[in-house]
Protein backbone atom coordinates (compact mmCIF):
# COMPACT_ATOMS: atom_id res chain seq x y z
CA UNK A 1 0.00 0.00 0.00
CA UNK A 2 1.65 3.36 -1.34
CA UNK A 3 2.70 6.01 1.84
CA UNK A 4 0.42 8.27 1.55
CA UNK A 5 1.70 10.67 3.73
CA UNK A 6 5.76 10.99 2.93
CA UNK A 7 5.96 12.99 -0.87
CA UNK A 8 7.86 10.99 -3.67
CA UNK A 9 11.05 11.00 -3.95
CA UNK A 10 12.06 13.45 -6.90
CA UNK A 11 14.43 12.25 -9.38
CA UNK A 12 16.52 14.56 -11.83
CA UNK A 13 15.71 13.20 -15.78
CA UNK A 14 18.99 12.81 -16.57
CA UNK A 15 19.17 9.87 -14.09
CA UNK A 16 17.06 8.10 -16.14
CA UNK A 17 18.32 5.66 -18.96
CA UNK A 18 17.28 6.35 -22.26
CA UNK A 19 16.75 3.45 -25.06
CA UNK A 20 15.85 3.68 -28.40
CA UNK A 21 13.77 0.57 -29.44
CA UNK A 22 15.69 -0.52 -32.85
CA UNK A 23 13.54 -1.02 -35.68
CA UNK A 24 12.90 -4.77 -37.79
CA UNK A 25 14.73 -3.53 -41.31
CA UNK A 26 13.35 -5.63 -44.36
CA UNK A 27 14.26 -4.81 -48.00
CA UNK A 28 11.45 -5.49 -50.55
CA UNK A 29 12.61 -7.15 -54.06
CA UNK A 30 13.00 -3.99 -55.87
CA UNK A 31 15.26 -2.79 -53.25
CA UNK A 32 13.19 -0.54 -51.04
CA UNK A 33 14.16 -0.40 -47.46
CA UNK A 34 11.39 -0.94 -44.94
CA UNK A 35 12.11 0.33 -41.17
CA UNK A 36 9.29 -0.86 -38.72
CA UNK A 37 8.46 -0.79 -35.32
CA UNK A 38 5.79 -2.93 -33.76
CA UNK A 39 5.09 -1.34 -30.77
CA UNK A 40 1.98 0.41 -28.84
CA UNK A 41 -1.66 -0.57 -27.47
CA UNK A 42 -3.99 0.04 -29.87
CA UNK A 43 -4.21 -1.73 -33.29
CA UNK A 44 -3.33 1.35 -35.58
CA UNK A 45 -0.45 1.83 -38.13
CA UNK A 46 1.33 4.75 -39.67
CA UNK A 47 3.42 4.50 -42.84
CA UNK A 48 5.42 7.04 -44.77
CA UNK A 49 6.45 6.27 -47.78
CA UNK A 50 9.46 8.91 -47.95
CA UNK A 51 11.18 10.14 -51.90
CA UNK A 52 14.22 11.81 -53.05
CA UNK A 53 11.32 14.04 -54.52
CA UNK A 54 12.01 17.55 -52.76
CA UNK A 55 12.57 20.94 -54.68
CA UNK A 56 16.98 19.90 -54.38
CA UNK A 57 15.83 17.98 -57.40
CA UNK A 58 13.22 20.19 -59.24
CA UNK A 59 14.90 22.57 -62.16
CA UNK A 60 11.70 24.80 -61.90
CA UNK A 61 10.73 26.70 -58.51
CA UNK A 62 7.23 24.84 -57.17
CA UNK A 63 7.61 21.26 -59.10
CA UNK A 64 8.22 19.79 -56.62
CA UNK A 65 5.35 21.10 -53.99
CA UNK A 66 3.05 21.17 -56.77
CA UNK A 67 3.65 17.66 -58.61
CA UNK A 68 3.48 16.00 -54.41
CA UNK A 69 0.00 18.18 -53.67
CA UNK A 70 -1.62 16.56 -56.70
CA UNK A 71 -0.20 13.32 -56.18
CA UNK A 72 -3.17 12.22 -54.71
CA UNK A 73 -5.77 13.97 -56.61
CA UNK A 74 -6.51 11.64 -59.28
CA UNK A 75 -5.58 8.51 -61.38
CA UNK A 76 -7.26 7.20 -64.65
CA UNK A 77 -10.31 5.67 -62.49
CA UNK A 78 -10.69 7.58 -59.70
CA UNK A 79 -11.00 11.37 -59.02
CA UNK A 80 -9.92 13.65 -56.36
CA UNK A 81 -13.34 13.31 -54.60
CA UNK A 82 -13.24 9.12 -55.06
CA UNK A 83 -10.47 9.07 -53.36
CA UNK A 84 -11.21 11.13 -50.88
CA UNK A 85 -14.38 9.78 -50.15
CA UNK A 86 -12.68 6.15 -49.73
CA UNK A 87 -10.01 7.43 -47.53
CA UNK A 88 -12.85 8.47 -45.56
CA UNK A 89 -15.08 5.73 -45.72
CA UNK A 90 -12.24 3.73 -44.08
CA UNK A 91 -11.67 6.44 -41.11
CA UNK A 92 -8.33 6.69 -42.51
CA UNK A 93 -5.99 9.95 -43.21
CA UNK A 94 -3.98 9.80 -46.54
CA UNK A 95 -1.97 13.22 -46.70
CA UNK A 96 1.63 14.55 -48.71
CA UNK A 97 4.09 17.39 -47.70
CA UNK A 98 6.51 18.29 -49.45
CA UNK A 99 10.43 19.24 -47.72
CA UNK A 100 13.76 20.28 -48.90
CA UNK A 101 15.29 17.27 -50.02
CA UNK A 102 12.49 15.04 -49.78
CA UNK A 103 8.45 14.49 -50.00
CA UNK A 104 6.12 11.97 -48.06
CA UNK A 105 3.19 10.40 -48.70
CA UNK A 106 1.88 9.34 -45.02
CA UNK A 107 -0.97 7.05 -44.19
CA UNK A 108 -2.59 6.42 -40.85
CA UNK A 109 -5.17 3.88 -40.38
CA UNK A 110 -6.78 1.00 -38.61
CA UNK A 111 -4.70 -2.26 -38.93
CA UNK A 112 -7.77 -4.09 -39.77
CA UNK A 113 -8.20 -1.90 -42.87
CA UNK A 114 -4.54 -1.91 -44.57
CA UNK A 115 -5.67 -4.67 -47.06
CA UNK A 116 -8.09 -1.65 -47.79
CA UNK A 117 -6.23 1.30 -48.63
CA UNK A 118 -2.44 -0.12 -49.51
CA UNK A 119 -4.05 -0.77 -52.84
CA UNK A 120 -5.16 2.80 -52.89
CA UNK A 121 -1.60 3.94 -52.16
CA UNK A 122 -0.15 1.63 -54.74
CA UNK A 123 -2.44 3.58 -57.56
CA UNK A 124 -1.36 6.51 -56.13
CA UNK A 125 2.19 5.95 -56.93
CA UNK A 126 1.40 4.37 -60.02
CA UNK A 127 -1.88 6.12 -62.12
CA UNK A 128 -1.61 9.25 -60.66
CA UNK A 129 -2.55 11.63 -63.42
CA UNK A 130 -2.28 14.84 -62.03
CA UNK A 131 -5.27 16.41 -63.58
CA UNK A 132 -4.92 20.30 -65.10
CA UNK A 133 -8.38 21.14 -63.36
CA UNK A 134 -6.79 20.52 -60.00
CA UNK A 135 -3.30 22.49 -60.93
CA UNK A 136 -5.33 25.05 -61.79
CA UNK A 137 -7.16 25.06 -58.42
CA UNK A 138 -3.79 24.21 -56.43
CA UNK A 139 -2.09 27.70 -58.42
CA UNK A 140 -5.12 29.87 -57.66
CA UNK A 141 -5.12 28.86 -53.79
CA UNK A 142 -1.44 29.22 -53.63
CA UNK A 143 -1.56 32.37 -55.19
CA UNK A 144 -4.48 33.50 -52.50
CA UNK A 145 -2.56 32.45 -49.96
CA UNK A 146 0.83 33.98 -50.80
CA UNK A 147 -0.95 37.38 -51.29
CA UNK A 148 -2.16 36.76 -47.92
CA UNK A 149 1.09 36.49 -46.11
CA UNK A 150 3.41 38.88 -47.86
CA UNK A 151 1.31 40.69 -45.77
CA UNK A 152 2.63 39.44 -42.34
CA UNK A 153 6.20 40.92 -41.79
CA UNK A 154 6.92 37.46 -39.67
CA UNK A 155 6.13 35.65 -43.10
CA UNK A 156 8.21 37.93 -44.86
CA UNK A 157 11.23 38.14 -42.47
CA UNK A 158 10.91 33.89 -42.70
CA UNK A 159 11.61 33.52 -46.47
CA UNK A 160 13.90 36.44 -46.39
CA UNK A 161 16.42 35.03 -43.80
CA UNK A 162 16.79 31.78 -45.57
CA UNK A 163 17.12 33.84 -49.06
CA UNK A 164 20.40 36.15 -47.28
CA UNK A 165 21.92 32.82 -45.35
CA UNK A 166 21.71 30.91 -48.94
CA UNK A 167 20.96 32.45 -51.78
CA UNK A 168 17.28 33.00 -53.27
CA UNK A 169 18.21 30.53 -56.48
CA UNK A 170 19.45 27.48 -53.45
CA UNK A 171 16.87 25.02 -52.71
CA UNK A 172 17.16 26.27 -49.38
CA UNK A 173 16.99 30.40 -49.86
CA UNK A 174 15.00 30.50 -52.89
CA UNK A 175 11.05 31.59 -51.84
CA UNK A 176 7.99 31.13 -54.30
CA UNK A 177 6.77 34.69 -56.16
CA UNK A 178 2.96 34.83 -58.12
CA UNK A 179 4.26 33.81 -61.69
CA UNK A 180 6.51 31.10 -60.06
CA UNK A 181 2.61 29.73 -59.48
CA UNK A 182 1.44 30.74 -63.18
CA UNK A 183 4.45 29.55 -65.06
CA UNK A 184 3.39 25.59 -64.12
CA UNK A 185 2.85 23.65 -66.34
CA UNK A 186 1.24 20.06 -66.28
CA UNK A 187 3.49 17.90 -68.35
CA UNK A 188 6.59 19.72 -66.80
CA UNK A 189 4.67 17.89 -63.28
CA UNK A 190 3.98 14.83 -64.99
CA UNK A 191 7.75 14.25 -65.73
CA UNK A 192 8.58 15.11 -61.97
CA UNK A 193 6.34 12.85 -60.96
CA UNK A 194 7.35 9.72 -63.25
CA UNK A 195 11.54 10.21 -62.63
CA UNK A 196 11.11 10.88 -58.93
CA UNK A 197 7.90 9.46 -57.77
CA UNK A 198 6.88 5.90 -60.14
CA UNK A 199 10.70 5.70 -61.13
CA UNK A 200 12.10 7.32 -57.72
CA UNK A 201 13.83 6.38 -54.92
CA UNK A 202 11.88 5.46 -51.83
CA UNK A 203 12.48 4.23 -48.15
CA UNK A 204 9.36 3.24 -45.98
CA UNK A 205 8.83 3.82 -42.29
CA UNK A 206 6.07 1.80 -40.54
CA UNK A 207 5.16 2.08 -37.10
CA UNK A 208 2.42 0.54 -34.83
CA UNK A 209 0.27 -2.82 -34.48
CA UNK A 210 0.85 -4.67 -37.64
CA UNK A 211 -1.30 -7.23 -38.98
CA UNK A 212 0.50 -10.75 -39.09
CA UNK A 213 0.85 -10.65 -43.04
CA UNK A 214 2.29 -7.32 -42.89
CA UNK A 215 5.43 -7.67 -44.65
CA UNK A 216 3.85 -10.10 -47.46
CA UNK A 217 1.03 -7.16 -48.17
CA UNK A 218 4.12 -4.69 -48.33
CA UNK A 219 5.68 -6.99 -50.51
CA UNK A 220 2.73 -7.69 -52.99
CA UNK A 221 2.06 -3.79 -53.04
CA UNK A 222 5.11 -1.89 -53.30
CA UNK A 223 7.75 -5.06 -53.74
CA UNK A 224 7.29 -4.84 -57.70
CA UNK A 225 7.63 -1.31 -57.82
CA UNK A 226 10.22 -0.02 -60.39
CA UNK A 227 11.44 2.09 -57.08
CA UNK A 228 15.36 2.69 -56.46
CA UNK A 229 16.06 0.74 -59.88
CA UNK A 230 19.17 3.12 -60.31
CA UNK A 231 20.82 5.36 -57.94
CA UNK A 232 19.40 9.25 -57.65
CA UNK A 233 21.41 12.13 -59.41
CA UNK A 234 22.29 14.45 -56.73
CA UNK A 235 22.37 18.02 -58.53
CA UNK A 236 25.16 20.34 -56.71
CA UNK A 237 23.88 23.68 -55.54
CA UNK A 238 26.10 26.69 -55.49
CA UNK A 239 25.60 27.96 -51.76
CA UNK A 240 25.55 32.12 -52.36
CA UNK A 241 25.25 33.91 -49.23
CA UNK A 242 24.50 38.34 -49.40
CA UNK A 243 27.09 40.08 -48.36
CA UNK A 244 25.64 42.51 -46.76
CA UNK A 245 24.79 41.59 -43.34
CA UNK A 246 22.13 44.20 -41.90
CA UNK A 247 18.59 44.70 -43.26
CA UNK A 248 15.81 46.75 -42.31
CA UNK A 249 12.96 46.15 -44.68
CA UNK A 250 9.74 48.10 -44.41
CA UNK A 251 6.72 45.98 -45.49
CA UNK A 252 3.84 47.86 -44.13
CA UNK A 253 3.81 51.12 -43.32
CA UNK A 254 1.06 51.37 -40.61
CA UNK A 255 2.71 48.18 -38.95
CA UNK A 256 2.77 48.42 -35.40
CA UNK A 257 5.39 45.28 -34.89
CA UNK A 258 8.63 43.89 -36.26
CA UNK A 259 9.85 40.24 -37.21
CA UNK A 260 13.63 39.71 -36.31
CA UNK A 261 15.34 37.36 -37.53
CA UNK A 262 19.04 36.90 -36.58
CA UNK A 263 20.82 34.04 -38.30
CA UNK A 264 24.24 32.08 -39.09
CA UNK A 265 25.27 29.09 -40.86
CA UNK A 266 25.86 26.16 -38.78
CA UNK A 267 26.97 22.79 -39.89
CA UNK A 268 24.68 19.63 -40.10
CA UNK A 269 24.07 17.12 -37.85
CA UNK A 270 27.28 15.37 -38.79
CA UNK A 271 29.65 17.79 -37.17
CA UNK A 272 30.89 16.70 -34.13
CA UNK A 273 29.41 20.02 -32.38
CA UNK A 274 26.36 19.53 -33.21
CA UNK A 275 25.27 17.79 -29.63
CA UNK A 276 27.10 20.50 -27.96
CA UNK A 277 25.48 23.29 -29.42
CA UNK A 278 21.85 21.57 -28.86
CA UNK A 279 22.44 21.95 -25.43
CA UNK A 280 23.99 25.49 -25.88
CA UNK A 281 21.00 26.51 -27.77
CA UNK A 282 18.36 25.40 -25.32
CA UNK A 283 20.36 27.28 -22.65
CA UNK A 284 20.27 30.29 -24.89
CA UNK A 285 16.84 30.76 -26.35
CA UNK A 286 15.56 27.20 -27.10
CA UNK A 287 12.83 26.85 -24.56
CA UNK A 288 10.34 28.36 -22.46
CA UNK A 289 12.84 29.30 -19.28
CA UNK A 290 16.08 30.10 -21.37
CA UNK A 291 18.15 33.06 -21.23
CA UNK A 292 16.44 35.56 -24.51
CA UNK A 293 12.65 34.58 -22.91
CA UNK A 294 14.02 35.35 -19.25
CA UNK A 295 15.67 38.71 -20.52
CA UNK A 296 13.37 40.07 -23.35
CA UNK A 297 10.52 38.46 -22.33
CA UNK A 298 9.91 38.20 -18.86
CA UNK A 299 12.67 41.41 -18.06
CA UNK A 300 12.18 43.61 -20.16
CA UNK A 301 8.61 42.81 -22.15
CA UNK A 302 9.53 43.33 -25.34
CA UNK A 303 7.87 40.22 -26.91
CA UNK A 304 5.49 37.42 -26.28
CA UNK A 305 8.11 35.12 -27.14
CA UNK A 306 11.44 34.49 -28.15
CA UNK A 307 13.53 31.15 -29.32
CA UNK A 308 16.67 29.87 -31.14
CA UNK A 309 17.12 26.81 -32.99
CA UNK A 310 18.61 25.03 -35.36
CA UNK A 311 17.56 24.89 -39.22
CA UNK A 312 18.63 21.37 -39.96
CA UNK A 313 18.82 20.30 -43.82
CA UNK A 314 20.86 17.13 -44.92
CA UNK A 315 23.29 19.35 -46.70
CA UNK A 316 23.49 22.33 -44.18
CA UNK A 317 21.62 24.00 -41.73
CA UNK A 318 21.80 27.40 -39.77
CA UNK A 319 20.96 28.75 -36.65
CA UNK A 320 18.13 31.32 -36.17
CA UNK A 321 16.80 33.51 -33.59
CA UNK A 322 13.29 34.48 -34.53
CA UNK A 323 10.99 36.75 -32.73
CA UNK A 324 8.13 39.74 -33.17
CA UNK A 325 8.55 42.40 -30.99
CA UNK A 326 7.03 46.38 -30.63
CA UNK A 327 7.73 48.62 -33.51
CA UNK A 328 9.68 51.00 -31.49
CA UNK A 329 11.88 48.32 -29.42
CA UNK A 330 13.08 46.36 -32.07
CA UNK A 331 16.42 48.07 -31.88
CA UNK A 332 16.61 47.31 -28.32
CA UNK A 333 15.26 43.73 -28.96
CA UNK A 334 18.61 42.80 -31.09
CA UNK A 335 21.12 44.52 -28.86
CA UNK A 336 19.69 42.28 -26.11
CA UNK A 337 19.83 38.88 -28.31
CA UNK A 338 23.65 40.50 -28.72
CA UNK A 339 24.13 40.77 -25.14
CA UNK A 340 23.07 37.43 -24.09
CA UNK A 341 25.71 36.07 -26.54
CA UNK A 342 28.00 38.08 -24.98
CA UNK A 343 27.08 36.57 -21.83
CA UNK A 344 27.10 33.06 -23.06
CA UNK A 345 30.86 33.52 -24.35
CA UNK A 346 32.34 35.94 -21.13
CA UNK A 347 30.31 35.15 -18.37
CA UNK A 348 29.52 32.19 -16.10
CA UNK A 349 26.76 29.14 -16.49
CA UNK A 350 25.16 28.65 -13.42
CA UNK A 351 24.94 24.85 -12.33
CA UNK A 352 21.75 24.42 -11.45
CA UNK A 353 20.99 26.34 -14.97
CA UNK A 354 22.33 23.89 -16.88
CA UNK A 355 20.62 21.46 -14.42
CA UNK A 356 17.52 22.59 -15.59
CA UNK A 357 18.41 22.44 -19.08
CA UNK A 358 19.50 18.92 -19.12
CA UNK A 359 16.31 17.99 -17.09
CA UNK A 360 14.44 19.74 -19.99
CA UNK A 361 15.91 17.94 -22.87
CA UNK A 362 16.32 14.23 -21.51
CA UNK A 363 12.33 14.46 -20.55
CA UNK A 364 11.66 16.07 -23.68
CA UNK A 365 13.47 12.86 -25.09
CA UNK A 366 11.69 10.77 -22.59
CA UNK A 367 8.15 12.31 -24.26
CA UNK A 368 9.55 12.21 -27.66
CA UNK A 369 9.75 8.27 -27.52
CA UNK A 370 6.33 7.72 -25.83
CA UNK A 371 4.73 5.21 -28.80
CA UNK A 372 5.98 3.93 -31.66
CA UNK A 373 5.11 6.84 -34.05
CA UNK A 374 7.57 8.66 -32.27
CA UNK A 375 10.36 6.52 -32.06
CA UNK A 376 9.64 5.56 -36.21
CA UNK A 377 10.32 9.39 -36.23
CA UNK A 378 13.41 9.04 -34.86
CA UNK A 379 14.89 6.60 -36.95
CA UNK A 380 13.63 8.33 -39.98
CA UNK A 381 15.53 11.36 -38.98
CA UNK A 382 18.88 9.27 -38.77
CA UNK A 383 18.25 6.92 -41.75
CA UNK A 384 17.78 10.39 -44.37
CA UNK A 385 20.81 11.71 -42.47
CA UNK A 386 22.73 9.17 -43.39
CA UNK A 387 23.16 8.61 -39.49
CA UNK A 388 22.65 5.37 -36.76
CA UNK A 389 22.36 4.48 -33.53
CA UNK A 390 25.58 6.00 -32.81
CA UNK A 391 24.55 9.55 -33.05
CA UNK A 392 21.43 9.19 -30.70
CA UNK A 393 23.30 7.68 -27.95
CA UNK A 394 26.11 10.50 -28.06
CA UNK A 395 23.54 13.43 -28.08
CA UNK A 396 21.91 11.34 -24.76
CA UNK A 397 25.50 11.25 -23.19
CA UNK A 398 26.49 14.87 -24.47
CA UNK A 399 22.87 16.41 -23.08
CA UNK A 400 24.01 14.47 -19.10
CA UNK A 401 27.34 14.99 -19.19
CA UNK A 402 28.82 18.44 -20.75
CA UNK A 403 29.70 20.78 -18.61
CA UNK A 404 29.99 24.48 -18.25
CA UNK A 405 32.86 25.16 -19.88
CA UNK A 406 32.42 23.36 -22.46
CA UNK A 407 29.78 25.25 -23.48
CA UNK A 408 31.66 28.41 -23.17
CA UNK A 409 34.01 27.13 -25.60
CA UNK A 410 31.02 26.22 -28.09
CA UNK A 411 29.65 30.18 -27.53
CA UNK A 412 32.83 31.80 -28.26
CA UNK A 413 33.27 29.20 -31.08
CA UNK A 414 29.76 29.77 -32.78
CA UNK A 415 28.31 33.14 -30.77
CA UNK A 416 30.09 36.18 -32.34
CA UNK A 417 27.57 38.87 -33.28
CA UNK A 418 30.14 39.55 -36.16
CA UNK A 419 28.99 35.78 -37.72
CA UNK A 420 25.68 36.51 -38.02
CA UNK A 421 22.87 38.38 -39.86
CA UNK A 422 20.63 40.84 -38.87
CA UNK A 423 17.11 41.21 -40.12
CA UNK A 424 14.32 43.24 -39.04
CA UNK A 425 10.84 43.41 -41.28
CA UNK A 426 8.27 46.08 -39.85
Amino acid sequence: MPDRKSAPQIKDAVDYAIQLKHPEILQLKNKTDLYKVQAGTEEVVQIEWVFKAGNWYEQQNNVAAAANFLIKNGTSTRSAYDINEYVDFYGAYLNRSCYNETAVVTLHCLTRQLHSLLPLVQEIFTDAVLPEEELHIFRQNMKQKLAVNLKKCDFVAGRKIDALLFGDKHPYGIYSEMADYDALEIETLRRFYAQYYQHGHCTIFAAGIFPTDFDSLMETHFGSLPFNQNAPSEPAHLLQPAEQKKWNILNDTDGVQGAIRIARHFPNRHHPDFPGVQVLNTLFGGFFGSRLMNNIREDKGYTYGIYSYLQNHIHGGAWIISTEAGREVCEATVKEVYYEMQQLRFGDIDAEELLLVKNYLIGTLLGDLDGPFHIIGRWKNLVLNGLDISFFNHSVDTIKNIQAEELSVLANRYLNPDDFYELTVI
